[in-house]
């Protein structure tokens, strides 16, 4: 029984693994005895946070997932030092640039895309033999609840994480044979440096609390469980899902709290 909730043996890939919910599914997965590889842009970023385990459990290399050159660094060395197999991939990395849709330059919308959906879906193709090699593996993307309902966040990030639900399907279906599964986990506004200038807004939070039945932004480590959960052999019929860690707030047509 212990096995089923535990990732003990488990080889895992986390991208943008230094900061926020990236981190924090980094320690999680390491507490629950999986070996992790991660990556980020900054070299020192990577160390830092290898170096803080000193456990041999903890592998990173520095890597810009949103260009092809990068994903074929990454994927070659998480080949090398995992020996060709792999059970877990959590594409976490992202970004987003908030502003009107009249405003966006050709190169914003380029950024996100490249970042929040082509880089997830080459590291999911690139993956694919190590994932299958390993068997009942899974995908995990960090997707939002932008992806499922109109916010305030930019119309292409929320684009970005629709799309990154229905690959989370597409995949599900196509990929089952090989014994990997595909769900997405879908934030609301978490406290991370990504979301830090909207939460720090006093304003714009009270906006946001008011709908929230639970009344406080997530932490990292509330997503992360999530991560962490799906990731076990536990969780082996569950796929093709977009699973909201949102404080209720998808739930919420236009309830009003006392």
């Amino acid at each position: 029984m212990a096995g089923r909730w535990s990732l003990k043996g488990k080889k895992a890939l986390v991208t943008g693994g230094t900061k926020g919910i990236g981190k924090a599914v980094v320690n999680e997965y390491v507490q629950l005895g999986a070996q992790v590889f991660l990556t980020a842009r900054t070299e020192r970023d990577v160390l830092d946070v290898v170096e803080s385990y000193g456990s041999g459990n903890v592998y990173g290399v520095a890597s810009d997932v949103s260009t092809k050159e990068g994903c074929e660094k990454l994927i070659a060395e998480v080949n090398r030092v995992f020996d060709g197999e792999l059970h877990v991939l959590v594409n976490n990395v992202g970004t987003s640039i908030r502003k009107p849709s009249v405003e966006y330059m050709e190169e914003e919308y380029d950024i996100l895309m490249d970042t929040n959906v082509k880089s997830m879906f080459r590291l999911c193709q690139m993956a694919h033999p190590m994932l299958k090699k390993a068997g009942s593996s899974c995908v995990l993307m960090n997707s939002s609840v932008a992806g499922m309902v109109a916010l305030n966040s930019g119309a292409i990030y929320g684009m970005t994480k629709a799309a990154l639900n229905q690959l989370t399907r597409a995949l599900c279906c196509e990929w089952c044979g090989d014994g990997i599964r595909v769900n997405s986990v879908c934030p609301w506004y978490t406290r991370t440096p990504l979301a830090a200038p909207v939460i720090e807004d006093k304003k714009r939070l009270g906006i946001i609390l008011a709908r929230t039945p639970a009344g406080k932004v997530a932490e990292p480590e509330d997503v992360a469980a999530l991560f962490a959960f799906l990731a076990m052999d536990c969780a082996k019929h569950i796929s093709g899902q977009s699973v909201s860690v949102d404080g209720g707030f998808t739930a919420n047509g236009n309830f009003t709290f006392s």
